[in-house]
């Protein structure tokens, strides 16, 4: 089976963790600030804060933002659950915003749109979840100037695009989002096994963000409430959550940042190919939003389903019973359980439902090779093919 994505783990990264296995510290040591360090020196970013997953680091953006109960958090229904769920963790109500059916992010048309609506119902978000979907950023331009003038804070979840480029600069750099989430889960550009980040240029949202992360306490006597009692001595200013990372994480996270490069170069040769290989086929390829480059975490391509008399579930058993580990991302938030009983329902972002009814993810990672793409390509032609209108 060629999985739709996998790690490239090599003797550096081993050689890197065994390095923290044999010193004196295995979890909150000094190699999880380098790490962090290291990021916001490639990200051009102020701060980075590094925690257990991404998901605890979208939690704890949205706390640092202010999102409390009574407030509002939109995101796109395109994305993993995470990106949604941030603000239910913080009490919020969570509404959506319908894709770009060209691009399939957040649509910032849509966007402007719902918050004139908003503002009218006075009922404006608190915060706004943009999502980089595959690795390609949102028109965080036109975003950043909805947030300045609607007042929501931005934060832009880049769990896909750690190494990607908007408008010339990296992702991550705080130019146009308040914060913004990395993850290094295995399938990502660069993997901590579990872990994710924070990049802010705000030094008292960063103060915020590793307090939160850490229970709530502080041993810095300038946060405490009382002068410092000893060396021993801290103080819990506000509830926080054990979402630390750990040395041993930072150290493989810091390693597989050496190769970032070299990854992201394979990603986008892989894409270039993808594009020529399937240029002729009865599938929408992947759009560029533009000023955005992206890094290549997903390829998806839509069937397109008014030419393909197969559906898109039998596409993808037959790709997989061909060993072809094909995947779909994401089945839209707002259609999930939890969310119906919220009262979401089928036919509230359209844009959405179409995507979904067609995306399939093509495998996609470093170690990809090229004849396995072409083996990929060429299970994927037969079987559109053979079921296409003339």
């Amino acid at each position: 089976m060629i999985p739709y994505a996998r790690q490239s783990i090599d003797q550096a990264d081993i050689d890197a963790v065994v390095a923290v296995l044999q010193s004196d510290w295995l979890t909150q040591g000094p190699t999880i600030e380098r790490f962090e360090q290291a990021m916001a020196a490639r990200c051009e970013a102020g701060h980075g804060v590094a925690v257990c997953n991404a998901t605890a680091a979208l939690h704890i953006a949205c706390l640092a933002a202010g999102l409390g109960p009574g407030d509002l958090l939109w995101t796109t229904p395109n994305t993993f659950l995470a990106s949604a769920n941030c603000g239910r963790y913080c009490g919020a109500d969570v509404d959506f915003v319908d894709i770009d059916p060209h691009t399939w992010n957040m649509d910032a048309r849509a966007l402007a749109d719902k918050l004139e609506a908003a503002e009218r119902m006075g009922r404006l978000p608190k915060v706004v979840v943009a999502v980089a979907f595959s690795g390609q950023s949102c028109d965080m331009r036109a975003m950043a100037q909805l947030a300045q003038r609607y007042g929501f804070v931005l934060i832009e979840d880049a769990a896909h695009a750690v190494g990607a480029y908007y408008a010339g600069r990296p992702v991550g750099c705080g130019e146009f989002a308040a914060m913004t989430i990395f993850s290094f889960h295995p399938v990502k550009i660069i993997t901590s096994a579990e872990g994710g980040m924070v990049m802010t240029n705000n030094p008292q949202l960063a103060n915020r963000l590793r307090r939160l992360r850490s229970h709530g306490m502080t041993r810095d006597p300038a946060q405490m409430t009382e002068p410092s009692q000893s060396f021993w001595y801290y103080q819990q200013i506000e509830l926080g959550f054990n979402y630390r990372i750990t040395d041993l994480q930072a150290a493989l996270g810091l390693s597989q940042l050496d190769k970032l490069d070299g990854f992201l170069a394979r990603r986008q040769q892989l894409a270039a190919r993808y594009d020529r290989l399937l240029a002729d086929l009865p599938v929408t390829l992947p759009q560029a939003q533009d000023q955005a480059q992206s890094s290549w975490h997903l390829y998806v391509v839509r069937l397109q389903s008014n030419r393909i008399r197969r559906s898109r579930a039998a596409v993808f058993e037959a790709l997989r019973e061909a060993g072809v580990g094909v995947n779909v991302h994401y089945i839209p938030v707002h259609l999930q359980p939890y969310y119906r009983d919220l009262g979401f329902a089928a036919g509230d972002f359209p844009e959405a439902e179409r995507y979904y009814a067609e995306a399939i993810s093509l495998p996609m990672f470093p170690a990809l090779d090229d004849k396995q793409q072409e083996y990929v390509v060429e299970q994927l032609r037969q079987l559109v093919l053979e079921h296409v209108e003339s």
